[in-house]
């Protein structure tokens, strides 16, 4: 269920969300992933408080009588109790219902980010709202994320996978697949796509953080995208639909699901494993395959649409191949010692 924060949250945190949306163009999406960690958060710290009870369910906790004063009374340890609790089941209080949590609490990864979450609301409380004097959580370091290399397709890999392509949609379903593994859009990216954002040799993309760029597309991506376009039937979308790119059999615009749907049944036709290939992997198939085809990684951070290129490097410790024919290929890295 969809929450609303102008409902339910306390004044500081409206106001701090309603800065991430309107001034910094944040998504919906990322306002509300905001809110969700902040909330998870403040209920935690009204149990430490005793401002809550045990025998109250945690997620029916309410925060809307969160104040200044107690949002402003918040220190480090108060923080790192609340990572405690987010990594370890706590006696007495249920757990936690999230989609990142596992048996022993939440991963690395989600508790950095509700870590981040925290930072950037008290950093908006003290730069921006100057409500409180310190940060609490400034000078706090993150989990420490292990750092594992993102699965992809080898080349072999793709061409079976758009070989086996077949059904009704398969002129749709060839087409989308083409994109990911030669665009490397990111799936919300795909579904948002208009029929007005194609041109001769480049797609408008609408990314992350409401941000547009340009990526350009070879002949045969066209061609593709032109024989899709041909039976894309306009008379049978439902008003509303009729500029999205993609249309589901529904005759709407196809959702996430829906194309994550057609991915894992056609890497199944395909014989590949659809537990380890998604809709994202199908977008880090398309930075390697750019990455050892000789695209370098700061243009490769553009057509990805990453904001850092520290999320790019990721790609060049994908297939260390190239790297160690680079190390062998220099003579002076073959010389000995005393051997002129």
């Amino acid at each position: 269920m969809a929450v609303n924060y102008k409902v339910e949250a306390p004044r500081l945190i409206k106001d701090f969300l309603s800065y991430h949306q309107n001034i910094l163009n944040h998504s919906p999406r990322t306002v509300e992933g905001y809110y969700l960690d902040l909330r998870m958060f403040f209920r935690y710290i009204k149990i430490s408080r005793d401002l809550a009870t045990l025998d109250e369910p945690f997620d029916e906790i309410s925060i809307d009588d969160v104040d200044e004063k107690l949002i402003c009374s918040v220190t480090p340890s108060d923080i790192l109790d609340f990572l405690d609790f987010l990594s370890n089941e706590r006696s007495g209080i249920r757990k936690l219902k999230t989609r990142d949590e596992t048996n022993v609490g939440l991963t690395a990864v989600s508790r950095a980010r509700k870590l981040a979450s925290i930072r950037s609301f008290y950093g908006y409380l003290t730069k921006t709202a100057h409500v409180a004097e310190h940060n609490p959580a400034e000078a706090m370091d993150n989990p420490k994320l292990k750092k594992s290399l993102p699965h992809f397709l080898h080349e072999d890999e793709c061409d079976r996978l758009l070989d086996a392509v077949k059904g009704p949609f398969e002129v749709r379903d060839y087409c989308i697949l083409l994109l990911f593994l030669s665009c490397g859009l990111r799936v919300s990216e795909l579904v948002g796509l208009n029929v007005s954002d194609v041109s001769e040799d480049s797609i408008r993309v609408h990314g992350k953080g409401n941000k547009d760029r340009l990526v350009f597309i070879t002949p045969e991506v066209r061609e593709a995208i032109d024989e899709y376009l041909a039976i894309r039937d306009e008379t049978k979308i439902d008003p509303g639909h009729e500029n999205a790119l993609f249309i589901s059999r529904n005759f709407r615009r196809i959702s996430v699901r829906g194309v994550q749907k057609m991915v894992e049944k056609n890497l199944k036709l395909a014989g590949l494993d659809a537990t380890q290939i998604s809709t994202h992997k199908l977008r880090h198939t398309a930075a390697t395959l750019m990455l050892q085809n000789g695209v370098d990684v700061r243009t490769l951070q553009d057509v990805l649409g990453h904001e850092s290129l520290n999320t790019t490097q990721i790609y060049t410790h994908v297939e260390d191949t190239g790297l160690r024919e680079a190390a062998r290929a220099n003579p002076i890295a073959k010389r000995k010692r005393g051997h002129g």
